[in-house]
């Protein structure tokens, strides 16, 4: 209780500092989401970007040399998941790991007959249950740049954050209420299956096909389509854009209109 106090008095004396004016310039550059939210929301948003940057570590890796911009970009959009909820600020994360470019991972495959596949794949980001998020500095800026195509792996990277939450990544995050439960996996649970039909028969859909892999990816690729095309998904979806609208405390769709009718 007296480290929950003495957390949530830094966090607000954190709040109170004067937001750098080249922060500020660099989200207006760079993060265009940015300029889409109210005056209100701006503000809420660079406060927990203050939190934000002082409780996480960032590391670079592969010869890349971290700085204050993509400490800025990549707070920003992270930060975008906070606003009008209560958060405890990715509890679990405590560093991004930063890539110049796609890096390589090994992972293994489990084949019929119990065999074991080693294999090799590039990656743009992850996110592991404990401690860390790893991104590719060129994706964040791409996804950054174009908030309107639907993909953003820093906003996805982060959805994984707040699903392990909830004792581990299964799609299901923790929920302000436990009578949201039913509601939510029952709409998710439908559009995924919806998805995984899709995905099969080759057929069109404002969700990236990647979120058939398992619930935890869909939660994550819906949360990219949510911000990123919300008039599509509302459209095409909309019990599952009200879930969202009901988890997140946002309404994108209301200050996105026109913006990606495609």
């Amino acid at each position: 209780m007296l480290f929950r106090m003495w957390k949530n008095w830094r966090r607000k004396k954190i709040k109170m500092r004067p937001f750098p004016p080249t922060w500020e310039k660099t989200i207006e550059r760079l993060v265009p989401y940015y300029q889409s939210l109210s005056a209100t929301d701006r503000l809420e948003l660079r406060g927990h970007i203050q939190v934000f940057l002082a409780e996480k570590s960032f590391l670079g890796c592969g010869g890349l040399t971290v700085t204050e911009e993509m400490r800025v970009v990549i707070a920003a959009q992270a930060c975008i998941l906070l606003l009008h909820r209560k958060s405890d600020y990715f509890p679990q994360l405590g560093s991004i790991y930063i890539y110049p470019h796609p890096y390589v991972a090994k992972t293994q495959r489990v084949l019929p007959g119990g065999i074991v596949e080693d294999r090799i794949e590039a990656r743009v980001g992850e996110s592991w249950h404990y401690g860390t998020v790893v991104l590719a500095w060129d994706n964040v800026l791409s996804g950054a740049r174009d908030c309107n195509d639907g993909r953003n792996v820093v906003l996805h990277e982060f959805a994984h954050q707040l699903d392990a939450e909830s004792d581990g990544t299964n799609g299901a995050p923790r929920l302000e209420l436990r009578s949201q439960y039913t509601a939510w996996a029952q709409v998710l649970s439908t559009e995924f299956s919806l998805l995984n039909r899709d995905a099969q028969l080759g057929r069109k859909s404002v969700l990236d096909k990647y979120g058939a892999t398992n619930p935890a990816e869909f939660f994550a690729v819906a949360t990219e389509t949510f911000f990123e095309k919300p008039v599509q998904l509302k459209g095409k979806h909309p019990e599952l854009y009200d879930e969202l609208k009901l988890f997140y405390c946002q309404d994108p769709a209301s200050y996105h209109k026109g913006s990606d009718a495609n």
